[in-house]
């Protein structure tokens, strides 16, 4: 009886133990659970310091973007027809030269005295055939040596003219007017059939080609504007115009080539320049227009911090900012365009929002404000 007893009281020894161990941790992770809410209520009154703007309106109109290249409206990498060896160069390299001009020419062995001998051949034959024709008129000769004659002098002529054709692809004329770029030949040197002399580019106007997706196809047309930018010019718009948009759509990238034609009267641009296209579509209209900084995106929605006079959580009057969800529309460089959920000269926080709950105090500080260019250009290190 006595061992029962024992039993019996080490059991409840144990559960009261076990109680108080359990107690102490709830316990301690209540009070360390109310602890932490009253810290966290008192950091969310405490005052933040934000950049703020006054919410604008903008004309904003929506925007195609794409990449593409320029290229030359006529460009060609001259070289020879026929083989020889280099005789003279008639050209400086990077000059501007007329169509037809002279460019390079081979040397011409014994073309000449081919010729010579070819042209005193086609002398002697048309000699004979004026000849025979009197003789045949006077019925001295027949028909068929008249014939024969014929037939000689026009074969001789021929080959007058293929000869001439040899030398004639032995001096390498610009096929248009353009500028010509590096001279790859020397003097003396022989050239291979297809060898590279010097490369020729027609540099006013100039194409730009680019691809847009496919469903741009409704917003595009021959004739309508595009604004060129290329880095070499940071800062400066070129205009061109659409030319041709292509008959097919690439079945790969579902993307259609469209070209533009740019004017390049001060020969500054190049092709082969790398280009950034913009096209605007549609007719413009007024938007708020907010730095991409002052958006915070969410799975559950996009949001702005518009500040107001309001009160705090303790009931004092102060500027307080709430968060307000927002629709937005395209980007332009910095900025993107809200279309529903703000109005204009609103105050809207740019900067410092990781800090702010709904009803927070706000001190503004606009000093530093972020980045709100529609065309930034920032400099390339």
């Amino acid at each position: 009886m006595s061992k029962a007893r024992g039993l019996t009281l080490r059991m409840v020894v144990m559960l009261v133990i076990v109680a108080i161990v359990f107690g102490g941790v709830f316990g301690w992770g209540y009070v360390r659970g109310i602890f932490i809410a009253k810290f966290l209520a008192g950091f969310g009154n405490q005052t933040q310091t934000v950049a703020t703007i006054i919410a604008p309106t903008s004309t904003w109109q929506t925007q195609l973007k794409s990449v593409g290249s320029l290229t030359a409206v006529n460009g060609a990498s001259i070289s020879a027809e026929t083989a020889g060896i280099v005789d003279s160069i008639k050209f400086q390299s990077g000059t501007d030269v007329p169509a037809g001009a002279l460019l390079v020419t081979l040397r011409p062995n014994n073309d000449d005295a081919v010729l010579a001998q070819l042209k005193a051949q086609e002398s002697l034959d048309q000699i004979t055939y004026d000849r025979d024709v009197k003789q045949f008129a006077a019925d001295a000769i027949a028909k068929a040596q008249l014939d024969t004659d014929s037939a000689n002098l026009a074969a001789i002529r021929a080959q007058v003219q293929a000869q001439q054709a040899l030398m004639d692809e032995k001096k390498i004329r610009a096929p248009f007017a353009g500028r010509l770029g590096i001279r790859q030949v020397n003097l003396g040197e022989y050239l291979p059939v297809g060898t590279p002399i010097v490369t020729l580019q027609q540099l006013n106007p100039l194409f730009v080609d680019f691809y847009l997706p496919q469903q741009a196809l409704s917003q595009i047309s021959v004739g309508q504007s595009v604004d060129v930018a290329v880095d070499a010019f940071p800062g400066k718009i070129f205009t061109a115009k659409i030319s041709s948009i292509n008959s097919v759509v690439d079945t790969a990238t579902r993307n259609v080539q469209v070209r533009a034609t740019l004017a390049n009267d001060g020969l500054t641009l190049r092709p082969g320049m790398f280009a950034t296209i913009s096209i605007g579509v549609g007719a413009p209209q007024k938007l708020v227009t907010l730095p991409q900084t002052a958006i915070t995106f969410n799975p559950y929605g996009s949001t702005v911090f518009v500040v107001t006079h309001g009160k705090d959580a303790k009931g004092k009057a102060d500027l307080v900012a709430h968060s307000v969800f927002v629709t937005t529309g395209d980007t332009r460089g910095d900025q993107i365009a809200v279309l529903t959920g703000l109005k204009a000269g609103e105050q809207v926080v740019t900067a410092g929002q990781l800090k702010l709950r709904n009803n927070t105090p706000v001190a503004i500080n606009n000093v530093v404000q972020p980045p709100d260019d529609a065309n930034p250009n920032p400099p390339n290190e």
